[in-house]
This record gives C-alpha cells, sequence and structure tokens, in this order.
C-alpha cells in the first residue's frame, strides 16, 4: 500500500473536535473512565491524514505572503468537472451549472428556501443526518419522515408507497435525498433512484441530493448522479459535493452545488449570496484541485479498500460475537448503523444506556436515536484497524456482556 492507513495520528490538542470535543463540549461524548483512551466513532471526519497532495499544495500557496480578494480560478472549476466525468461518467457539465457553497447543508437550507415556503413539508428518509432535521427544523420546515424498510436480507429499501402516500396527501414541494445514504451507507441501485425520481416527477417535487459520500464506496459498489437518471430529473435536483468527507477536509470549508437549470440555478446563487457570507476561501480552493488530481483519485481509491476492509471487520464481528445485535453491511460512507433493540429488550437496557456503557471504556460511538434510529448506534470506521478493532473488543467485553 502506497499510502500509510496503519499509523495512529495524534490528534489532541490540535483542534479536532473528533477528540478535544470529547468531556468538554455540549453535544459530544462523555469522557472515558481511568484507564480507558477515547477511540473516536461518532462525528463524520476521518482519523487518517489526508492525501499527501493537499498539504503540499496548500503550504505552496499559503508561502506567498498576500491572501486577498481573488476569483475561483479555471483550474478549480475545470478540476471538478474532470472529477465528475472521471469517478462517475457525467458528460455536459460545464462551468456554469457549478456554484459554491460554504457548507452541504447551507446548500440544501438555501435551494429549499427557493422552493419553499416557511412552515412547508419536506420529504426526508428517515433515519436520517441529524444535519437535515436540524438545519431544516431551525428555518422553519417540517420534516414529514419516510421510513427506509430493510428487506429480507436487511438491506435498507425506500418505501414507495409510503413516499407516494405522503406525497400526494402532505402538499409536498420539496425532497431530500442522500445518496449515499447517512447513516445507513445505503448506495442507492440505478432502478431504485429511478423509481424515486419518477415519484418526484409525478407529484412535481424538486429534489436536493446530498451526495457528499460519493466517492466513498465500498466493495466496488458505483454511485449514479441523480441528476444522471432523466432529463427530467438533471432539472429537477439540486445536487451538493465537497471534498471535506472525501479527503478529511471538513475544517477548510467548502462545498459546490450542480445546477442544470437555468431558473433554479439563478435563484439558489442569489439566496446563496444574500448573507454575504457564502464566499470561498483560497486555501480550500486549492486543497480541492490538489485533492481532485490523480493522485488525489489513486489516495482515494486505497482509502475506499482500507474503509472496505474495516467494514468487513465490524460486520462479522457484531455478527458473531453480540448477540442480539445486527447490523446491515454498509455499501458506502465510513459508518454503520447497528441495531440493538433485541439486545436492549434482552437485557432491560435503553439504547442511551448502552451509549454511555460504550462512553465509559472510550468507544465514543454516536446515540442513533437522533439520527432517528431509535434503538441504534452510529459507529463511524474510519480510523486504522486496530483502533476499530480495540474498540469493538472493549464494546464486547464491557457493553454487550451477559
Amino acid at each position: 500500500m502506497k499510502y500509510d492507513f496503519t499509523s495512529i495520528m495524534e490528534r489532541r490538542g490540535l483542534d479536532a473536535l473528533a477528540i478535544d470535543g470529547i468531556g468538554t463540549k455540549p453535544g459530544c461524548p462523555q469522557a472515558p473512565r481511568d484507564g480507558f483512551d477515547p477511540i473516536p466513532m461518532w462525528v463524520a471526519d476521518m482519523n487518517f491524514p489526508t492525501a499527501p497532495v493537499i498539504p503540499e499544495a496548500i503550504i505552496k500557496r499559503a508561502s506567498h505572503p498576500a491572501y486577498g480578494y481573488f476569483s475561483p480560478s479555471d483550474e478549480y472549476y475545470g478540476s471538478i468537472i474532470r472529477w465528475h466525468q472521471e469517478r462517475n461518467g457525467v458528460a455536459g457539465l460545464s462551468r456554469e451549472h457549478i456554484g459554491y457553497e460554504n457548507g452541504v447543508l447551507g446548500g440544501v437550507v438555501s435551494a429549499v428556501n427557493c422552493l419553499c415556503s416557511r412552515g412547508d413539508r419536506i420529504l426526508v428518509h428517515a433515519p436520517t443526518y441529524i444535519g437535515f432535521t436540524n438545519s431544516l427544523q431551525e428555518n422553519g420546515y417540517q420534516l414529514v419522515l419516510s421510513r427506509l424498510v430493510p428487506d429480507e436480507n436487511g438491506v435498507f429499501r425506500m418505501d414507495y408507497e409510503d413516499m407516494e402516500a405522503k406525497l400526494r396527501e402532505q402538499n409536498i414541494h420539496a425532497a431530500i435525498l442522500c445518496s449515499p445514504h447517512n447513516p445507513t451507507g445505503r448506495v442507492w441501485e440505478r432502478q431504485e433512484l429511478e423509481r424515486a425520481m419518477e415519484l418526484f416527477r409525478k407529484y412535481d417535487v424538486y429534489v436536493i441530493s446530498d451526495e457528499i459520500w460519493s466517492d466513498l464506496l465500498l466493495d466496488g459498489h458505483k454511485h449514479v448522479p441523480t441528476q444522471m437518471i432523466s432529463e427530467d430529473a438533471r432539472m429537477r435536483t439540486v445536487a451538493v459535493y465537497a471534498p471535506s468527507k472525501t479527503f478529511n477536509l471538513a475544517g477548510l470549508v467548502g462545498s459546490y452545488h450542480i445546477i442544470y437549470s437555468k431558473w433554479l440555478r439563478d435563484r439558489v446563487a442569489r439566496e446563496a449570496s444574500l448573507s454575504h457570507y457564502n464566499d470561498m476561501n483560497v486555501l480550500s480552493m486549492h486543497a480541492l484541485i490538489a485533492a481532485y488530481s490523480p493522485e488525489g483519485q489513486e489516495w482515494v481509491d486505497e482509502l475506499c479498500g482500507v474503509l472496505s476492509a474495516n467494514a468487513a471487520f465490524a460486520c462479522d464481528f457484531i455478527r458473531d460475537r453480540l448477540d442480539g445485535v445486527s447490523v446491515a453491511r454498509p455499501e458506502g460512507t465510513y459508518m454503520i448503523f447497528p441495531d440493538c433493540r433485541e439486545w436492549c429488550e434482552a437485557h432491560h437496557k435503553t439504547i442511551r444506556e448502552v451509549v454511555k456503557a460504550c462512553w465509559d471504556v472510550g468507544a465514543a460511538v454516536h446515540d442513533g436515536s437522533i439520527f432517528h434510529g431509535p434503538m441504534n448506534l452510529r459507529i463511524n470506521l474510519a480510523s486504522p484497524l486496530s483502533r476499530i478493532q480495540e474498540a469493538f473488543a472493549r464494546m464486547e467485553r464491557y457493553v454487550f456482556r451477559d
């Protein structure tokens, strides 16, 4: 392997919420008991160093001592276009279709504000990313949850009958699609997206497609951009992307949208501009250019192999050694969403008690109930395998015991 995904990277005291937030900030896991070090498995960033080409590019640009106003370069737009062509087979993407966003959630809110009025209902699949819940509710919208349903193999599927009933009966004008899906790790198949987009066409519902996880594909799964499903999908979808999940760049801030409809693009761009704050950072621009380079592609391919192995270990461990806990093997992202209902019922425990027991021994997982998974944990597997193995060994010994 060319890149280092096995060394344990020291992050303490280096502004990492995943570590420095534990036991110190509201909403973060509690500090572990004495004798246990924290293993961060909650916030969605990685405990791997990013692709070496990225800090090289940042250092090179930062060495020039002028950081004044600037405009995004042709190279910035060209990098995005090439990335989507080479990774996902996207054709017809041009500079005019691409717009900057400070963050994916900001892009989601800007798009919803253009399509809906405060108080409107927005269709979202459940389980759902807590960021969707908070950002939509805080901006005055109501979530209508359509629950994903495990099939006979435990694979989460959209419930199209439930989706249609809610679209028909609740006067919905916009839907959020998370592709790949956080927190379940589903990579939607083309036919699944086709059926969903046909429903949205039938009821004239616009779609905001969060595709921030689209580069993190496990075991050979392929991402199908929502806008490639049909010409109608292309024109009714706002797709939001960022290199932040793929390359661990969230602290640099820098996302973007792709919108093919000029009518919709003009309105989203105007909405996003109203704060006079939705502006690119010069270092994040150079980070994206470096990330979307051939060296960045090579690094991502290795990363996906590492994440696939981590997911295989975790899912096999749960199946073989944690009776009463079940999990669907993820197809993308670096998250798993184990269901602890059977274990909790057998041991008369709440999911909150399970989470607390994990935190006590340094397995800093996320409470899945805030993602509308009432008896679930959300676990981040983007760490060296040795750390994942240690965390699961602690959970087996101290948490999921008879």
